[in-house]
């Protein structure tokens, strides 16, 4: 069975909430680097997901 309509998964968005866990774990793994890499980069330009990713070197 499909997502509701209209749901999407927290990966659609492009935007990070650094107090959302499973956020967090997913661009972990996902760009290969820690947690305190991650939220110093969120720190630095704010919750675009573009943002942080161009930050830490990596493509969304």
């Amino acid at each position: 069975m499909g997502a509701p309509k209209g749901k999407r998964d927290f990966r659609d968005e492009d935007r990070l909430d650094p107090r959302e866990r499973h956020q967090v774990e997913y661009w972990m793994k996902r760009w290969g680097v820690t947690k305190d890499q991650l939220v110093a980069a969120h720190r630095k330009v704010g919750n675009s997901i573009k943002d942080i990713g161009t930050e830490l070197g990596k493509k969304r």
